[in-house]
């Protein structure tokens, strides 16, 4: 696993805890947030890019 995976499987766990801090709170903003991070996280463990290069494919759409 290279750091790229490692950060982004870090992105998922933080997504998850984003998503949970959301559902309590009511904090929609928060809960998107989360699930963005997770599946950024989701992108970069399984393609190894880094959180740049997605954010650029992301872009181009």
């Amino acid at each position: 696993m290279n750091e790229d995976q490692r950060e982004g499987k870090w992105k998922q766990i933080k997504g998850d805890f984003k998503q949970k801090y959301g559902k309590l709170t009511d904090d929609e903003t928060t809960y998107s947030e989360g699930k963005f991070d997770e599946m950024l996280g989701r992108m970069q463990e399984k393609t190894g890019k880094s959180k740049e290069e997605l954010k650029k494919e992301i872009d181009k759409w």
